[in-house]
């Protein structure tokens, strides 16, 4: 029942069916599962330490409302790990290694055919983690596991899906330059994919914590006007 519960509102979270801020109350997820609180209780905490939700004590669990900076802290963060994690395994990998890259690859390409967009998300991010994960760094692996999550997050809440289309190209052609060992090429590509994804949702995070006074009070402007 756990595992249903956690595959549920994460489904949830990287559809964008569950917008920033929003309460995920125990009594009400039980009662919409038809499982005891203190099983949802365990899905929040572990997804609070994935950073998929906010915990506050005496308050509950919330979808994050990640401030600007927060945004770009962990986009940050990101690039300092995979630039680094490029520049170590580049030109180092093996045939088996980059088969598993370019498996993957595929997957994601027929996902953003189908058109499935959580599964797509979800999919972008497990690319960056087997590459990761290519460096055998059990302390690199949790800090990207987190870091991730929170990019996942934060595209679900704040990217639109047309946008979606451009990842399985852009990690073809990175895993390409990889193989052949170009390790400038390599990190400028991921460098500018990570920006690239990092502009898109602020500019969307920034306009949804900015209301539009003007389009607001248009009509108290207009009277006052004349």
């Amino acid at each position: 029942m756990e595992a249903r519960v956690y595959a549920a509102i994460s489904q949830a979270l990287l559809s964008g069916k569950l917008r920033p801020g929003m309460p995920l109350r125990e009594r009400n997820l039980a009662q919409a599962f038809g499982c005891t609180r203190g099983a949802v209780r365990k899905v929040l905490a572990r997804l609070g330490f994935e950073g998929k939700l906010v915990l506050e004590p005496n308050r509950g669990a919330f979808v994050p409302q990640p401030s600007l900076d927060d945004i770009r802290q962990t986009y940050r963060a990101r690039r300092v790990l995979e630039t680094g994690v490029i520049a170590s395994v580049c030109g180092r990998l093996g045939d088996a290694q980059l088969a598993v890259l370019d498996a993957h690859v595929a997957t994601e390409a027929r996902s953003h055919a189908d058109g499935t967009h959580e599964r797509s998300i979800r999919l972008a991010g497990e690319f960056h983690l087997k590459l990761i994960g290519m460096a055998e760094s059990a302390e690199l692996d949790a800090f990207a596991r987190q870091l991730v999550a929170k990019t996942e997050l934060y595209k679900a809440l704040y990217d639109p899906a047309e946008f979606m289309h451009c990842a399985p190209t852009e990690h073809a052609l990175l895993v390409g330059q990889l193989r052949d060992g170009k390790t400038q090429a390599a990190i400028a590509l991921a460098t500018a994919h990570l920006d690239e994804l990092e502009a898109r949702v602020l500019t969307r995070a920034a306009a949804a914590e900015t209301p539009d006074f003007r389009a607001i009070f248009a009509e108290a402007f207009a009277g006052a006007a004349t």
